[in-house]
């Protein structure tokens, strides 16, 4: 479970029913092929050993012995092969009859944990049959040797840090207050729910939401195995669908009649820092559980699940729009909201022809659109300066005019070129006073206009300049209210293609769309041959590869090597080893050492599950050391 990872395996195998030795057999070849792909915790369906669908069978003395000889048969099979097995079968303890989940781990039955709720409604009569399972664990024979039985025990791996595995059993989910809350809130970061949940209209829908919002309530890891092919259709059909979540996400799972291994690679390393940051998950009912402890190999986990490039932006198209409107709306709200707050009605912006100042000039029109005031209350200023090039400038004032806001445009050259004169900066040094004058200079500007007028400055740079440092202290750093202050320059990108693809007007349309196909700048470098000479990307690494570095480094908790191990897969084919890596150095001492900038940031919106406000997410030391960062990456393979 190196990094956090564990594989584990749901099997449905086709069995028959009362056939305890033909469904043994079945189980003991999922479990040698859950084995060889790299499963290390394998879950098997709610009484899979004589089938959930008996009836008055599981009153009979022959079925009962035949299981626990098959369990046996199971248990010594499982030696020596490194993984922990849960395999359900009814179960006699004093007379009375439980439907239990048996935990088997290299030769051996570690114990037996019993159904707590016992369904007798529609189409289930297990009362018939089954009693409610104890609690506090007792000890039964099984094969002359003495096993806990009950409900509150909890299996944890020596050497893998974190692992803790609570069991529930099909009805057990849902319930207001199953047995895997108790177990999360002992410590169980991994549930495991052996099922037989049988198929009818709409339901597989319902038990997926079911599994996916008790991993995320319980922040915990779920996998759910239900019962399939050879069970009874006498009454009832059975489909196997089998499901593996985290934290609220569906890892995998199999629709419905598949009798096939489900595999998934469960991050128990994320689920503990959700924990630690959740400051309301609580753990309190230790002293009730017997812990138990089992020995799993510590090994790499050959990953099949994928890690999307652009985790702050969704794949699919609709989700993708979806979230973009959203985006829109809460960057508009929180500007609607300062606006009527101040008495202000009227919006300074600084247009540069670039993304993030089109995306600020798209957010302050549907504010002010909201406030039924008049668009030209919004003033829009361009400042050419020495490195602006003819296309943003003429995209710049394009897109003010076609908007219907006041286009103000001042030149500063002559201020910054006095300002340098005073100061004894040369105009042929290009270095960073060259850069930052120009900037601050505009800044001002923005400001004294804003004053003019009784207006707000509204800031156009994203997340990730600001997770970058790369803004001028007291320059574009500064503004009365960043609406783009919560959002990734990955899904910039988006939300200004969203707005060309709904705008319905061409000439809107046309003009965002040349600033999406516009490379990313500053522009405070003189252009050569009339580009642009100054590429962002080139200086501080591509967007894509700083906002996945950011997304796993402050969402998820992951490490550096943890991160680079990802991003190697996630980025195959697009930047090689040495790349990522190269940039991922950048990152992270940009990070550190820009964080004084972050700790004065203006008001601004919080609009995912990412943020870098020091009033919110992220509350850092402007002098914390990277070196333990720097450490680890040091030591990866280009």
């Amino acid at each position: 479970m190196k990094q956090g990872f564990i594989k584990a395996a749901a099997v449905t195998p086709k069995g028959r029913v009362a056939d305890t030795v033909y469904n043994s057999e079945q189980i003991c070849v999922g479990i040698e092929e859950a084995v060889r792909g790299g499963a290390k915790v394998i879950v098997f369906p709610e009484l899979c050993i004589s089938a959930y669908t008996c009836g008055d069978l599981f009153l009979q003395e022959r079925l009962l012995v035949s299981c626990r000889d098959q369990l046996m048969r199971i248990a010594e099979f499982t030696e020596g092969k490194d993984a922990l097995v849960f395999v359900g079968l009814p179960f006699e303890r004093e007379g009375k009859l439980y439907n239990v989940a048996a935990a088997v781990c290299d030769g051996e039955v570690l114990c037996f944990i019993p159904k707590t709720f016992i369904p007798s409604y529609g189409e289930f009569y297990e009362t018939r049959y089954f009693q409610p399972g104890n609690k506090e664990a007792v000890l039964v024979d099984f094969g002359g040797e003495q096993v806990p039985f009950g409900t509150n025990i909890l299996l944890e791996a020596e050497g893998m840090e974190g692992l803790v595995i609570g069991c529930e059993i099909c009805e057990d989910i849902w319930v207001a207050n199953g047995p895997g809350v108790s177990h999360a809130i002992a410590g169980a970061t991994l549930l495991v729910n052996l099922s037989a949940s049988n198929e009818t209209i709409g339901k597989d829908a319902y038990r997926e939401m079911l599994v996916k919002s008790s991993s995320a309530r319980l922040t915990a890891g779920y996998i759910y195995c239900s019962s399939g092919e050879g069970e009874s259709t006498q009454d009832l059909v059975f489909g196997g669908h089998d499901i593996i979540a985290e934290n609220g996400t569906i890892l995998a799972q199999h629709k419905q009649f598949s009798s096939q291994i489900l595999y998934g690679d469960i991050d128990i390393g994320r689920i503990r820092m959700e924990r630690r940051r959740m400051n309301t998950f609580v753990q309190d009912v230790k002293c009730n559980y017997l812990f138990i402890p089992f020995t799993l190999k510590e090994e790499e986990t050959r990953l099949t699940r994928t890690f999307p490039c652009m985790p702050f932006v969704p794949s699919d198209r609709k989700k993708r729009e979806e979230r973009c409107g959203e985006i829109l709306n809460i960057q508009s709200m929180g500007l609607k909201k300062r606006l009527e707050h101040t008495g202000c009605k009227n919006v300074v912006v600084g247009v540069s022809g670039g993304l993030d100042s089109c995306l600020a000039l798209l957010v302050a029109v549907r504010t002010l659109d909201m406030l039924s005031l008049p668009r030209k209350n919004i003033t829009a200023v361009t400042m050419p300066c020495f490195g602006t090039t003819d296309r943003t400038y003429e995209n710049a004032c394009r897109l003010t005019k076609t908007l219907g806001a006041t286009l103000w445009e001042v030149d500063i050259k002559e201020a910054v070129t006095v300002h340098f004169r005073d100061i004894g900066q040369a105009l042929d040094n290009h270095d960073v006073t060259y850069e930052n004058g120009q900037a601050r200079e505009r800044t001002q500007v923005l400001m004294d206009i804003a004053n003019r007028i009784n207006g707000m400055v509204v800031g156009t740079g994203d997340m990730s300049e600001l997770a970058l440092g790369w803004a001028t202290y007291n320059g574009d750093h500064m503004s009365m209210y960043g609406v783009n202050a919560g959002v990734p320059k990955t899904l910039v990108r988006h939300l200004v293609q969203f707005y060309a693809d709904t705008c319905q007007r061409g000439e809107l349309r046309e003009v965002l769309l040349d600033v999406l196909d516009t490379p990313v700048s500053p522009e405070l470098l003189p252009p050569v041959n009339g580009t642009i000479s100054q590429k962002t990307e080139d200086l501080v690494g591509p967007y894509e590869l700083s906002d996945f570095f950011l997304y796993y480094m402050l969402r998820c908790g992951y490490s550096p090597a943890k991160i680079y191990r990802i991003a190697k897969g996630s980025f195959e084919g697009q930047y090689d080893k040495g790349e990522i890596l190269k940039w991922m150095k950048i990152f992270y001492h940009r990070f550190f050492s820009q964080q004084f900038k972050r700790s004065c940031l203006p008001d601004g919106p919080k609009v995912g599950s990412v943020a870098v406000s020091p009033r919110g997410d992220l509350r850092m030391p402007s002098d914390a050391c990277v070196r333990i960062w720097m450490e680890q990456l040091e030591g990866m393979e280009e």
